[in-house]
Formats: structure tokens, C-alpha cells, sequence
């Protein structure tokens, strides 16, 4: 199930036109919630992946592709300019903390090469 993006966590209603099929509530309940951090750490194990430091979850391969890593470190750093002074304590820690590292391997790699 589908579900529009809110400013209210508990208004998750489904998109027009769209009905949970028999597996959905299973398949969602094993999914971790929707939330910031959550989002953060998403976009950390993308550019992770596009490090080569962790498997594609599509072929299990671990490619490099660093111009998309840089992009998508870059798109976590947007995210911190644009949401200063509207995130939690712990929002803003996993957030300085994903830059941190990934910054930080981000250089380690691109030494490497």
C-alpha cells in the first residue's frame, strides 16, 4: 500500500484508488517505519552501495560508482541545509553522523582509485 506523504505521522491514508491486497498488511508490518531517520539511513546505504562497500540489493554485486555516491552524499547534505532548526535531537545526530562517515569513506575510496 501506497501511502501520501504528511506532516502528521498518524495520517497514513492510502493513495486513490488503491486497496490493500491479502499480503499487504503482512508485507507491511515488515517493513521498518516511515520516518526521518529512516529516510536518512536509506539514502547512507545507497551511497554505501555506490561505494562498492555494500552488496546491490538487485544482483548482489558490489560495483563502483562513485559520480552517484557523490550525488546522493551530497543530496543528504541538502537535506541537513534545509531542515536546520526543524529536526529532533536524534534526527540531527543520525544525520551529522551519515554525512560524517560517509563523507570520510567517501575520501578513502576516491584515494584509492
Amino acid at each position: 500500500m501506497n501511502y501520501r506523504p504528511s506532516t502528521s505521522e498518524s495520517n497514513d491514508e492510502p493513495l486513490d484508488g488503491e486497496q490493500e491486497n491479502a499480503g499487504g498488511a503482512e508485507e507491511q508490518a515488515n517493513l521498518p517505519s516511515i520516518d526521518f531517520s529512516t529516510f536518512v539511513l536509506s539514502l547512507s546505504h545507497s551511497a554505501l552501495v555506490n561505494m562498492g562497500d555494500a552488496p546491490s540489493p538487485v544482483d548482489g554485486r558490489r560495483d563502483e560508482n562513485l559520480p552517484m555516491a557523490r550525488q546522493t552524499i551530497d543530496l543528504l547534505a541538502l537535506l541537513e541545509l534545509k531542515t536546520n532548526g526543524n529536526l529532533t535531537g536524534e534526527e540531527e545526530r543520525v544525520l551529522q553522523q551519515a554525512l560524517y562517515d560517509l563523507r570520510l569513506r567517501y575520501v578513502e575510496v576516491s584515494r584509492e582509485k
